[in-house]
């Protein structure tokens, strides 16, 4: 056959009805809900020249026809990211033990892009919405929440009364520095991302500095992740008397403050202890592991749809706050100095 060749045309449902000899009526009955009004031998034509044409039902026609798609949308802000690689399996796995299928869009943290993705969201007729992104666009965000119900993922959005599923950040840091202050670190420091107006890293930094000010015997600072994060962090090791340790507020904040540290040449983690938030797969390949607080992100993903689900199914109480456990996992990044 040539390369050039058409590929054949889908089969239609009135191929099946010319086929079996019935009206195009008849046909929707047998793939609808309407069956057992079609008699046996009707039936019976039409299954075999379904199966005889290969004939594949186009589900999206019949979802729209009878106004469910089955469908929900999520909007994340990188799709590269490993929380939201993992969070989304959550979802998904929800969606599929619920007989709903997941549209994702990404946005790559372009604020045009977000746009053009919640309306492509909203074209696909999605039922419901989970979104872990900036919201930089919260008036079409209102909009669509008068259309359907949405969700949000680790991230508030101002302006939004609508339900969000997270982690219990304020605990998670008490977690994490607790244990550097059991291992005789008196010299903290936390590294993040950008804050910016991402909520849960302003929700970090303010645990952090508020935990700081309510233990005195112990000193900390605040750096960002970017071009002059090595410096600081040099900067940082001279002063006080130490152990100094860092908490890197996530993973890429984690793998950033790494390479940074051994860009200065020091032997991991002999010299300054390491705690990151998230648990991936590499921490325990650097030096003797990086000790993490791993997020329930499965469990976050899943319950951001079991929230998303119980609004579809007309759950009308106030916007809820769902706050999950971290989990400490020792490695020997943080040893003991006391």
């Amino acid at each position: 056959m040539s390369s050039n060749a058409l590929p054949p045309s889908r089969v239609t449902m009135e191929d099946v009805a010319r086929h079996a000899g019935v009206s195009k009526a008849s046909v929707s009955r047998f793939i609808g809900e309407g069956r057992g009004l079609l008699s046996e031998a009707i039936a019976q034509r039409i299954e075999q020249a379904i199966a005889t044409l290969g004939y594949r039902p186009n589900q999206m026609a019949r979802a729209l026809k009878h106004g469910r798609t089955r469908l929900i949308g999520m909007l994340v802000a990188d799709i590269r990211n490993p929380y939201s690689i993992a969070v989304m399996h959550g979802v998904e796995t929800a969606c599929r033990q619920h007989g709903y299928s997941l549209v994702v869009c990404n946005t790559d943290r372009d604020p045009e892009q977000e746009n053009r993705q919640l309306a492509a969201l909203r074209s696909y007729n999605v039922e419901g919405l989970i979104v872990n992104t900036l919201g930089q666009h919260v008036a079409q965000l209102r909009e669509l929440q008068h259309e359907l119900p949405i969700v949000l993922v680790d991230r508030k959005v101002d302006g939004l009364g609508t339900d969000l599923v997270g982690l219990a950040n304020t605990e998670a840091v008490g977690l994490a520095l607790e244990h550097l202050a059991a291992r005789g670190y008196r010299e903290l420091l936390l590294v993040s991302e950008p804050v910016q107006n991402t909520s849960s890293r302003r929700e970090r930094a303010a645990a952090f500095e508020q935990w700081l000010a309510a233990h005195p015997g112990l000193r900390g600072q605040v750096l960002e992740t970017g071009e002059q994060l090595g410096p600081r962090l040099a900067a940082w090791r001279a002063q006080g008397e130490g152990p100094h340790a860092v908490f890197c507020a996530n993973g890429v904040a984690a793998l950033a403050t790494t390479l940074a540290l051994r860009e200065q040449g020091l032997g991991l983690f002999d010299e300054v202890g390491l705690l990151a938030l998230d648990d991936l797969d590499w921490y325990p390949l650097v030096g003797a592991g990086i000790t993490a607080l791993a997020q329930p992100t499965q469990a976050i993903g899943e319950q951001a749809f079991a929230c998303l689900l119980q609004r579809l199914q007309g759950e009308q109480c106030p916007p809820r706050s769902v706050n999950l456990p971290a989990a400490l996992i020792v490695r020997g990044s943080t040893p003991d100095r006391t």
